[in-house]
């Protein structure tokens, strides 16, 4: 609502001595191609105001409008910022909180989106095989992911210190961490180790995809474990895995000069 809210906004202040139902599909026309060839907007945003105009048109107005031709039929791709190891080290070096700690360690060293390790629960910790058990995630699909012996040594650490009671990640009155806490927690944390990269929660689990396929993993099992269910998902790393762009000789080798 405050999305489509702010994106009619846009568009009436541009019309500011016009009623709504005067204004014609070809003055939309013009006001969406100048806001892409002027003020270059992304196309996600592009999308958003066509849509919000569709909708205040067709569905608010009544009026039956052909607005379609107007949505981007250019897709944005952009490659996420990844982490070097070093960096990842010293984001966690960087938190002097176990519990803090606990949380981008697991994050990264299991591959989590953040909704994942929020909800994860001590039950889930299968220290006898070394597996962490993902339940229902995205797609309402159960997964298991490698657990790190190093990790699994940490958590114990910080179980000792905070004893959860259901939650592996608890709030200070119980019942699962905040997403807002553990987005400070990272920023914070870049902020000590000096890091500028853009650099998000969703960052790490890029980044321990990347470090997987880096060192020799196969892309289906890395498929699995991020819980994808399109290998198309997946395969965003094999664009991203420095190892594999340096390994690439340019044709420029080959010539004397």
């Amino acid at each position: 609502v405050n999305t489509y809210k702010n994106a009619l906004l846009q568009f009436l202040q541009a019309f500011p001595h016009k009623n709504p139902e005067e204004i014609t599909p070809k003055e939309i026309e013009a006001f969406i191609n100048q806001k892409v060839t002027q003020e270059n907007i992304s196309a996600s945003y592009q999308k958003t105001l066509v849509g919000a105009i569709k909708f205040l048109y067709c569905e608010v107005l009544g009026k039956n409008y052909k607005l379609n031709y107007l949505y981007p039929d250019r897709r944005e791709y952009k490659l996420p910022d990844i982490l070097s190891k070093e960096e990842v080290q010293k984001i966690l070096e960087a938190c002097s909180n176990i519990k803090h700690k606990a949380i981008l360690a697991t994050v990264y060293g299991c591959g989590l989106r953040l909704s994942e390790v929020l909800n994860l629960k001590i039950a889930d910790i299968d220290s006898k095989r070394m597996l962490l058990k993902i339940v229902q995630s995205k797609g309402n699909q159960d997964r298991y992911v490698p657990l790190p012996h190093n990790l699994l040594e940490l958590l114990r650490e910080y179980y000792k210190m905070y004893l959860p009671k259901v939650y592996l990640f608890e709030g200070e009155k119980g019942g699962r961490y905040a997403a807002r806490s553990v987005q400070n927690i990272l920023k914070k944390s870049l902020m000590k180790a000096g890091i500028k990269k853009s650099v998000s929660v969703h960052t790490l689990r890029h980044t321990y995809a990347t470090h997987l396929l880096e060192q020799g993993t196969d892309i289906r099992i890395i498929q699995k474990l991020l819980g994808h269910k399109n290998l198309k998902t997946t395969q965003m790393y094999s664009h991203i895995s420095s190892s594999l762009i340096v390994q690439v000789r340019s044709p420029l080798e080959s010539i004397r000069f």
